[in-house]
């Protein structure tokens, strides 16, 4: 990819509802529009606390104080916490990693089950983009009463032309296969307590690509698709074993002091319909701590581990950067930019307030990567990266952020990325 494409970061978002709870989007059609607020009062709204008991401000908070809409948000106000919350985004973008984009995110925080500390969750997402990508997802975290049980999912469908860069850390972003391919990933775990906030599991993952294409003829990868041994279609299908422990009680927005760990053991095995027989192994690892310690402001820190244990795993199915559940690991680097049998990856972030009433607020974040290197198997590189990225609170009631980031990577890399709750 040339510099000129990937140096553009343009965003518009378009909102078209904010909303609070699941009544919000019934009642707004019958509030009549009666005066607008002025507009010294509507700009102290977006950077100084409410009056009354619940002074946080969301863009809801600013939706209805412009259109003076009182007995809504006094409602609103006054409703309990531990409702179900919506957040939804549609929208058009311009990324690093899509190119011009249609998109449809949103998010449900639901209500918490009888005796259940933590929150489940659904998200979903659309998008259909400028290089003709198609990507449908559906990833929900459920607990059930008591939290004694965890279901995990993640469905997704893609119909995804990319570019790949091949594997390991001397990868050039000039030479490039023009890839395409359907994609169907259905996953599925189901963990019971054992301890307070551990879990132990069992799952399913099924990983079906078809029709997948390399039209290009020059400039390809030193170490490629084609190197790795190119196959027009390819099934990963495996049983999981799942450890997981996670006191963070919303995923969308980590408490500070909680921490996350999820350990997975996976075999693909050719009795299940996987192609060839292999193993990997997960460690996805979170922490968050207040800093300093009598603010709301924190350090965030992240690793994302992956390794190939044993056998040859179908070149799709590799390690990549970008294509952890929710493809956030490596902003500042285009989607699949790195590639190899294992992966390193840590990142940190600093997040903060801008305004006291919590609408926005800011981070900083840096991270570095490494892959092994296709014929030895080890790890040379490591590919550093760093940005900045303002909050803005969509929805206070389920502390849901827009994140807008631009990240900045080596050899010219930088480029514009967008999120429905926080990247980790």
């Amino acid at each position: 990819m040339n510099q000129h494409y990937i140096s553009k970061g343009i965003l518009i978002i378009v909102i078209s509802q904010f909303i609070s709870n699941a009544a919000y989007s019934q009642e707004i059609k019958n509030i009549k529009l009666d005066t607008i607020v002025a507009k010294q009062g509507f700009v102290n709204l977006l950077f100084h606390n409410k009056k009354g008991q619940d002074s946080l401000v969301d863009l809801s908070d600013a939706f209805n104080n412009f259109f003076n809409i009182k007995e809504k948000q006094k409602k609103l106000d006054s409703s309990n916490s531990s409702k179900t919350h919506y957040s939804i985004l549609p929208g058009i973008l311009y990324s690093l990693n899509y190119g011009w984009a249609a998109l449809f995110n949103a998010n449900e925080v639901l209500k918490q089950s009888q005796g259940s500390i933590n929150n489940s969750n659904i998200f979903l997402n659309g998008n259909y983009t400028q290089k003709k990508q198609i990507v449908l997802q559906g990833v929900t975290n459920l607990w059930t009463k008591n939290d004694l049980f965890n279901i995990a999912t993640n469905w997704s469908y893609l119909k995804y032309p990319q570019q790949d860069f091949g594997m390991g850390g001397y990868s050039s972003e000039n030479l490039v296969d023009q890839l395409d391919y359907s994609y169907l990933k259905l996953y599925q775990t189901v963990s019971r307590k054992i301890a307070q906030n551990l879990y132990v599991g069992l799952g399913l993952n099924f990983d079906l690509r078809w029709n997948i294409t390399d039209t290009s003829t020059m400039n390809k990868p030193v170490y490629g698709f084609t190197q790795y041994g190119f196959t027009k279609q390819s099934n990963s299908t495996g049983w999981l074993l799942n450890l997981l422990y996670d006191n963070r009680v919303n995923v969308f927005n980590p408490n500070p002091n909680s921490s996350f760990l999820n350990i997975q053991y996976r075999d693909n095995i050719t009795l299940l319909g996987s192609d060839t027989h292999w193993q990997s192994l997960l460690i996805d690892a979170r922490k968050y701590l207040r800093f300093p310690a009598n603010s709301s402001s924190m350090f965030a820190f992240w690793t994302y581990d992956l390794f190939t244990l044993q056998g040859t795993a179908p070149y799709l199915d590799l390690p990549t950067l970008g294509l952890d559940t929710y493809n956030n690991t490596g902003r500042g680097y285009i989607q699949a930019r790195y590639k190899g049998d294992k992966m390193l990856y840590f990142e940190t972030e600093y997040r903060f307030k801008l305004t006291e009433n919590g609408l926005f607020g800011g981070v900083l974040f840096a991270n570095a990567e490494s892959f092994s290197e296709p014929l030895s198997k080890q790890f040379k590189v490591v590919s550093p990266a760093y940005g900045l990225g303002i909050r803005i609170k969509l929805n206070k009631k389920s502390n849901t952020n827009l994140c807008i980031d631009y990240g900045f990577g080596t050899n010219g890399s930088k480029g514009l990325f967008m999120n429905l709750g926080e990247v980790f």
